[in-house]
């Protein structure tokens, strides 16, 4: 029922999506008429710095000619929206049918995003393994029955790795090479001292507006690192079969550059890539990367948005944790703008210019601690409501293109800069 649910959701945003008219008229200076054709590969400009260049699909935008011929002309990097979250992949009927007692998937709705990717030549962030967010309850109880009581720690283990192992091994050996790195937890930082027991240097969630985080109660308050062991074991057994996979992990976290959930993320970190031993007794890097939730500014208002002070802020977060010795992506990126006012939307395209060179300047020298950065606002969404859920997360003005993939003048704004680093 959730998948269902989570799919007409999907539906829901793309006929709105597609019913938008043409934000063009917001744009005086004509230059969003070019067609993003025009435009040499934005993913081949980043690729000189190191960086992939990425974006978000779901079911409907994956099957879309217009977003195809955008990924195949300008990205190299794909995110599936929720195809890839364990409420969306595990099956509640199936693994109540199951032999063993361990979860079932079905991966047909993923399956239409990988098969997307690899028709338009891009490659996949896997998002994401765990999320204690719209978790099925039913995962965490006996028989896998929606009202039975929950297990213990020691069968919830065997079906937290179960269910890793499957889904990492699943979309390695379908897809080989397609899937270059997973979002493993997603989000479990909490940000209000309610949210998280004090004496946790961590801020590991306990709670989520009130309500519990099931791992946390039924895993374990180490659900996290374990959550690490169980993906670094699932990718190792695929390297003894063939040492050419390569699968590098990441915590995935919003508001990752403010300095108080940065410094929260490090020590994550930290314990995460020292909670387990090699053969030797070393520490094993169970963490390979840091994923930055790039969206920015003021939640639902204008307030916040296009500050340059976040600029600076944003440079010193990558800077920090690329010091733990971890790759770095910004993802899920939406510059918010709110604001249809001219002078607002010249403000949005100097910011986000000036972000993107930033971002790539960190990658000008020998280190590269950037390797993606995925765009997820990546549309206008000028009809949707003000209260709907997308107008808040990711702002109405906040694309590199109008509501109809037409290129705005932030992109063309973008693509010169880079052109002109480029020349230099």
């Amino acid at each position: 029922m959730r998948r269902i649910l989570v799919y007409i959701c999907c539906i829901c945003l793309c006929l709105s999506l597609t019913a938008c008219e043409s934000t063009a008229d917001i744009y005086a200076d004509g230059t969003h008429s070019r067609d993003f054709k025009d435009y040499e590969s934005m993913a081949e400009l980043l690729g000189e710095y190191g960086i992939r260049f990425g974006t978000s699909l779901n079911p409907d935008t994956a099957v879309s000619s217009r977003m195809q011929e955008l990924i195949a002309q300008h990205f190299n990097s794909v995110t599936a929206n929720n195809e890839m979250k364990a409420y969306s992949l595990l099956d509640q009927q199936a693994s109540m049918n199951a032999a063993d007692g361990m979860p079932v998937m079905d991966f047909s709705l993923a399956d239409v995003i990988m098969q997307a990717a690899i028709s338009n030549g891009a490659k996949v962030r896997g998002h994401v393994l765990v999320w204690d967010a719209y978790m099925t309850d039913w995962f965490f109880r006996d028989g896998y029955q929606t009202n039975g009581g929950f297990v213990d720690r020691d069968t919830m283990l065997k079906r937290l790795e179960s269910y890793i192992t499957q889904v990492v091994t699943y979309f390695e050996e379908k897809y080989p090479g397609e899937v270059y790195c997973w979002d493993v937890v997603n989000e479990a930082i909490g940000d209000a001292e309610g949210d998280y027991n004090p004496a946790d240097e961590r801020h590991i969630r306990v709670y989520r507006e009130g309500g519990e985080n099931l791992f946390y109660q039924y895993v374990g308050d180490d659900y996290v690192e374990l959550a690490f062991l169980y993906a670094g074991n699932a990718v190792e057994a695929l390297q003894a079969k063939n040492p050419e996979v390569d699968i590098k992990l990441f915590y995935n976290d919003y508001n990752a550059f403010y300095p108080e959930k940065r410094e929260a993320i490090c020590r994550l970190v930290d314990s995460i890539n020292n909670y387990a031993t090699d053969e030797d007794g070393q520490p094993r890097k169970l963490c390979d990367g840091v994923g930055m939730q790039g969206y920015i500014g003021g939640y639902g208002t204008q307030q916040g948005c296009l500050d340059p002070e976040l600029i600076p802020m944003i440079k010193e977060a990558v800077l920090r944790y690329a010091d733990l010795g971890v790759e770095v992506q910004i993802t899920e990126m939406a510059v918010r703008n709110y604001s249809s006012d001219k002078q607002e939307i010249r403000k949005h395209e100097e910011f986000y210019t000036e972000l993107i060179s930033t971002l790539v300047d960190l990658n000008s020298g020998e280190e590269k601690p950037l390797t993606c950065i995925a765009i997820w606002g990546l549309t206008d969404l000028v009809d949707l409501p003000r209260d709907h859920y997308t107008y808040k997360l990711n702002s109405p003005y906040c694309g590199l293109f109008t509501s109809d993939y037409q290129v705005k003048k932030v992109f063309s704004d973008v693509y010169e800069m880079l052109k002109s680093k480029k020349a230099k």
